[in-house]
């Protein structure tokens, strides 16, 4: 597999930002008029376009945020965060209109719930500007929902002569919209989960629905949590289990998944070698609380 880029492009990851409030050691979800106590929580920066350009950072490609953020006590909060990443954020908007934009996750075992609060549009003012940095070859944008509120994105893109990828990322308003798959031409790697590829192409069978998805792209990558990850490019269908390995967390997994395969894709890796990539960074990811807390946790101490 190729991405036809000779150099080492930087990045840029669009979508929106959010303060995630990740609630674990839940023994169930909260019911109507009853209240359930977790055993820790954590605040954390989120969203997809962050935590995958967080991974992204980590392994060494140059990569920039394309994003709002609000000026609200908990977007202050998490921006720290952002600017200890090593991501880019000279494309990062600041607008009091652009939060608070929160998610609470619900995590129990290896399940989790969200509900989550969208402030403003989704359009960054830096756009025009971020399309045309001379360092850009690639373009992810981390939702569908923010290529539904800007349409026209993947052909600008594609006219900067960048490369794109999308994970559809699941918006109950937006996945079954029937021209969802129109509205994504251009795209060169899609990225759902089995629960969105499913939403999208009435498939419960991963085999079935990336056939189907591959109709629509050249490269699809279908995340399938502990089932591993499934890849089909060029005609060719692969399958690789997931590493086995503590699970703390899987807010942000499938992002991480992204950024180490489309790392790999640049860099012009076979499909074994971006499948692998994928699922070493999802694996990552699990292991603590916060799409891309892992990356700031110390390495582990060698025993004796």
């Amino acid at each position: 597999m190729t991405s036809g880029n000779a150099t080492r492009p930087a990045v840029l990851s669009i979508g929106r930002i959010y303060c995630d409030l990740i609630f674990t050691g839940l023994a169930s979800l909260p019911e109507p008029g009853r209240e359930v106590f977790a055993q820790d929580m954590k605040m954390a920066a989120g969203g997809g376009a962050f935590i995958a350009a967080a991974h992204m950072a980590h392994a060494g490609r140059q990569v920039a945020l394309v994003a709002r953020l609000g000026t609200d006590a908990l977007s202050r909060g998490i921006e720290p965060e952002l600017r200890g990443a090593n991501v880019d954020l000279r494309f990062l908007e600041q607008s009091p209109g652009a939060g608070p934009q929160v998610t609470v996750a619900s995590v129990i075992g290896n399940d989790r719930a969200f509900l989550s609060r969208r402030a403003g549009p989704a359009l960054p003012a830096t756009l025009d500007e971020a399309l045309g940095w001379a360092a850009a070859g690639h373009l992810h944008i981390a939702e569908y929902a923010t290529l539904h509120e800007i349409p026209g994105l993947v052909s600008r893109a594609k006219a900067k002569g960048l490369t794109v990828s999308l994970d559809p990322s699941w918006d109950e308003t937006l996945i079954y919209e029937a021209d969802l798959l129109d509205r994504c031409e251009g795209v060169d790697i899609f990225l759902p989960n089995m629960e969105e590829a499913t939403a999208i192409t009435r498939e419960n069978d991963p085999v079935a629905a990336i056939a189907m998805l591959s109709e629509a792209f050249p490269v699809v990558a279908l995340k399938a949590g502990g089932d591993g990850a499934w890849l089909k490019s060029q005609g060719q269908l692969l399958h690789k289990r997931a590493e086995v390995v503590p699970v703390i967390d899987t807010t942000g997994a499938g992002d991480a998944f992204n950024a180490g395969f489309i790392d790999a894709w640049l860099a012009g890796g076979s499909d074994e070698a971006c499948l692998a990539a994928g699922i070493t960074y999802g694996s990552l990811a699990v292991q603590a609380a916060g799409g891309s807390a892992i990356l700031r946790q110390p390495p582990a101490r060698a025993a004796g």
